[in-house]
């Protein structure tokens, strides 16, 4: 079979490499991919927000089955068109991917069906928000209604910091049409968890949990970013608490979106906060997280394009998603300034992997024989071992071997789950 894998990121990457394995994959294809996909698939400059030019590409390079794993062509349709055209996807339709592509939808969906999530209230208008949040309590959660790269939402410790959040998203639209509407959150504490489920729309089969570190600097400091690094499993999210998560959230999410006619078919990815009250909703994705991905796919036993077969043809089983005991840990190697300001084009030089190694590529391309870097965050290490430290160790190990110019990495990806464990 031909596969396709529209996307560029190491969240593809992980996808990539997970597909090779798979039984009947003979060539994989990537709309755009990136400099080290390159290296296991053949990628071609066409943008994953580009639904004509994919569809063109499916035609003439015969396509029979297409995984699309990023937000933005999902919440565009394109697995709506794909399907048009006759080529069977991995992926929820639009209507589906709207449980991302609008936080609004989203909270009012949990609110409708009972399912645990935070406190909030819905705004239009910038000046009734800064009036309510005159009256709240802090912190609190600015969240913008759309997508917006992972980076729409702001805890703010004060008025001040809230107000001037309100008037970023809203006014001076730093993420466009994305911040017509904001929620407003209470802030909640606990463990975060990530968990990642295949689902066809009936049976819910939960990947291993993981544990994401969004901040910039070690101890969790700094700005907050697409993810620093990753480890899995989550140390915190405990039998017991699985079996309520799918009593209370995981199974009355799809059957919601179904009451709704919106049947979600994919990867529904549920952020998690296991708060004193219990596990609660902070947010979904549409699709795999990355770099939890990352983390994830290595661990799994089962084939992965035979799972995203059955999901798409209403045939899940949950004993087809299995996992190895152990751990995996990714630490992520970005450029020096990101979030904001970075520079790259850097050449990048990497060490031979063995079995229970993986480097994956997020923003990096390809020029001549050379990769550069070309992005803020640039690669992600993994490991996989027995233990979690063992995990974290390797990981690291294999940073180090990784070298360009302005590379950066937390130290302390694991750190929270190592102390967990004791």
């Amino acid at each position: 079979m031909n596969i396709l894998v529209i996307g560029g990121g190491g969240r593809e990457h992980a996808v990539v490499k997970a597909l090779k394995k798979s039984k009947g994959v003979e060539k994989i294809y990537a709309l755009p991919g990136n400099g080290g996909i390159a290296a296991d698939a053949e990628c071609f400059p066409v943008k994953a927000t580009d639904l004509d030019g994919i569809a063109d590409f499916t035609k003439s390079h015969r396509v029979d089955f297409a995984v699309v794993t990023p937000d933005d062509p999902l919440v565009l349709g394109c697995v709506d068109k794909l399907e048009a055209l006759g080529i069977p996807c991995f992926g929820p339709r639009a209507n589906a991917a709207i449980i991302e592509g609008s936080k609004v939808f989203s909270k009012d969906l949990m609110k409708k069906y009972g399912i645990p999530t935070a406190a909030s209230e819905t705004f239009d208008n910038a000046d009734e928000a800064i009036a309510y949040l005159k009256t709240g309590s802090f912190p609190a959660v600015i969240k913008a209604d759309g997508l917006a790269l992972g980076k729409g939402v702001v805890i703010a410790q004060n008025f001040e910091e809230a107000e001037a959040a309100v008037r970023e998203i809203m006014c001076d639209k730093v993420f466009g049409a994305s911040g017509n509407k904001i929620l407003v959150e209470e802030f909640l504490t606990g463990p975060e968890v990530s968990v990642l489920s295949f689902t066809d729309g009936k049976t819910v089969a939960p990947m291993i949990s993981s544990m994401d570190h969004k901040r910039a600097l070690d101890h969790d400091e700094g700005l907050n970013t697409g993810g620093m690094g990753t480890v899995a499993p989550n140390p915190y999210f405990t039998e017991e608490i699985a079996r309520e998560c799918m009593d209370k959230i995981f199974l009355p999410t799809v059957h919601a979106m179904n009451a709704e006619g919106r049947t979600f078919k994919g990867c529904l990815y549920f952020g998690l906060m296991l708060t004193p009250k219990g596990p609660k909703v902070i947010e979904y994705n549409c699709r795999f997280g990355d770099p939890e991905t990352q983390v994830v796919l290595p661990l799994l036993e089962g084939d992965l394009l035979e799972i995203m077969q059955a999901v798409r043809a209403g045939t899940l089983t949950k004993d087809m998603v299995k996992f190895k005991k152990g751990a995996a840990c990714c630490v992520v190697l970005a450029s020096e300034g990101y979030p904001k300001k970075y520079e790259s084009g850097f050449e990048i030089t990497l060490p031979q992997t063995r079995e229970d190694e993986y480097i994956y590529a997020a923003g990096a391309k390809k020029e001549g024989e050379k990769l550069l870097s070309a992005g803020g965050r640039v690669l992600g290490a993994v490991k996989t071992a027995e233990s979690l430290q063992e995990a974290v160790n390797g990981a690291y190990a294999l940073a180090e071997k990784i070298h360009f110019k302005n590379a950066y990495m937390r130290k302390d990806i694991g750190k929270r789950a190592l102390a967990a464990l004791k």
